[in-house]
């Protein structure tokens, strides 16, 4: 006689997941690009979930923006539910698009059945309108920003989307109506959430690591640093792993607010990719976080228990502007320009440079055959773009996804030009100089070596999560003496040839 094979039940969790790939796989990329949809696989929703501290209170209220078919939600259950009965649950559910709706409304069903079953109670509703204008308008039907008669909640897990807002949109509108500025819908919907919490709250969110840095987003940070403490910041190494299904490319962090307390240490974690099986765990007190007096508010996330050498204000104290030295993007945009653009040089053109042209410490100009032009005409319609030749340091803007290294910086010799009196620095490369005139020889090289150590990319590695390196942040970095530059670029070019453990070797004598 065969015996009939038993099979294990499917929990919330495994089922909302069963619906996450069912939805996904009949989700249109437009539908997707749209609303800017990317939902929570299960390892990602249960993780999620455990960082929510222990609940005490029996009446518990959850806030899921963005809910899709109820991945984080069905986690947040488990997790809550998992050794302890007794609570009473209400679940606020937003999601804007109809087609998820039949696969929300099932799992929370299935969640008030399976709860009621294990002696809690669960009621739930979806609410199908935009997130971001209901919850502003909620506010502004009320008398006051903070009324005592708009529903708060205890909790709130989301995963938003992700899309930027225009500047003359409704949602731009309705956000500065309540005090928010931000210009994507992760952080809106964020900060909003962050309103609509309880103090004491606690908001689990994964989101772009954007935010971080970077000028756009400094009233968002500092919008959060007011209303909340940060108490844990998890990493994903790996850029295409925590979205594997919907290739999505975008560096992600898991972080956990809580509404109005005391800031203190902050725990901060890494992981190569959703299933957390090389987890690391650190802990560091919140200056390592957010610089003293840093004026930005960048929020900077250590990955390592080695030293951090900005934070030697002796040697590494110093701004660019204490020196004189300034920082731009490169002025040739060539799609602007094509018609003064030459492959290679012309009577009446000067060198143009692109990244391309610099491969490690060397200069190579022009290049034959090439994908770019190496010149460009030098008339009155192009003299505000172009610079004097001479000594320059300049950085990549871009560097591609897993490259090792994120600062790339390189000089530019005017011996390599010849007679040339001016050269075009094209967009992609960021440009030192001094006043658009040329910098000295050994502080361009100067300069050159201590952005390529590998302690000054560790370290804007902490607080930037891009690919791409901005002007705004190269000024803002902190940087050795002039002095010491100078010192550095006299020692570069005794030396020739430099390796990155001989740069590296130099950075730490200069930092003790």
């Amino acid at each position: 006689m065969t015996m009939p094979l038993l099979i294990e039940p499917l929990n919330l969790l495994q089922q909302a997941d069963v619906s996450r790939k069912i939805a996904n796989g009949k989700l249109k990329m437009e539908t997707k690009r749209i609303f800017g949809q990317y939902m929570t696989p299960a390892s990602i929703a249960s993780f999620m979930a455990s960082l929510f501290p222990a609940v005490s209170e029996k009446k518990v209220h959850i806030l899921d923006p963005g809910a899709g078919v109820g991945s984080l939600t069905s986690a947040f259950i488990e997790h809550l539910c998992a050794n302890r009965s007794g609570y009473q649950i209400d679940v606020e559910a937003c999601e804007i698009d109809p087609e998820m709706h039949p696969y929300l409304a099932k799992n929370l069903d299935l969640g008030k059945i399976t709860r009621e079953k294990r002696g809690s109670s669960l009621t739930w509703r979806i609410s199908n309108e935009d997130f971001i204008t209901d919850a502003s308008s909620r506010f502004l039907s009320a008398k006051g920003l903070w009324p005592e008669n708009i529903k708060k909640f205890t909790h709130c897990i989301m995963n938003p989307p992700y899309k930027k807002i225009s500047s003359s949109s409704c949602h731009r509108q309705s956000l500065h109506a309540v005090g928010i500025e931000t210009v994507n819908l992760y952080s809106a919907f964020a900060a909003l959430a962050l309103l609509l919490l309880r103090d004491s709250g606690y908001l689990v969110a994964i989101i772009p690591r954007s935010f971080c840095n970077g000028p756009y987003y400094r009233p968002f940070r500092e919008f959060i640093l007011k209303h909340s403490a940060i108490r844990r910041i998890h990493l994903f190494e790996s850029r295409n792993k925590a979205f594997k299904d919907d290739k999505v490319l975008q560096e992600n962090i898991i972080i956990a607010l809580e509404k109005r307390g005391q800031q203190g240490d902050v725990v901060v974690s890494t992981s190569t990719d959703d299933t957390f099986w090389d987890i690391s765990i650190r802990q560091y007190a919140f200056r390592q976080i957010v610089r003293d007096k840093d004026k930005e508010l960048f929020i900077h996330i250590p990955t390592s228990t080695e030293s951090d050498f900005s934070n030697s204000a002796e040697v590494f104290g110093h701004t660019l502007s204490d020196m004189g030295i300034q920082v731009s993007t490169g002025p040739v945009v060539d799609f602007r320009m094509k018609e003064y653009l030459r492959d290679m040089p012309e009577t009446e053109t000067v060198p143009l440079l692109y990244p391309c042209h610099f491969r490690e410490q060397s200069l190579r100009w022009p290049i034959e055959g090439g994908r770019k032009p190496n010149a460009i005409v030098s008339n009155s319609d192009t003299q505000k773009w172009l610079y004097p030749n001479g000594f320059y340091t300049v950085v990549r803007r871009f560097s591609s996804k897993e490259e090792k290294r994120r600062i790339i910086a390189s000089v530019i010799n005017p011996a390599v030009f010849g007679k040339a009196e001016q050269i075009g620095i094209e967009n992609h490369l960021n440009v030192f100089h001094h006043n658009r005139k040329p910098l000295t020889e050994t502080l361009a090289k100067g300069l050159a070596i201590f952005l390529n150590s590998t302690a000054v990319d560790d370290n804007f590695r902490r607080f930037s999560g891009h690919t791409q390196v901005n002007a705004t942040d190269l000024k803002l970095m902190k940087y050795p003496s002039q002095k010491n530059l100078i010192e550095l670029g006299k020692w570069a070019m005794a030396h020739g040839n430099l390796t990155q453990n001989m740069i590296d070797e130099k950075m730490e004598r200069i930092s003790e």
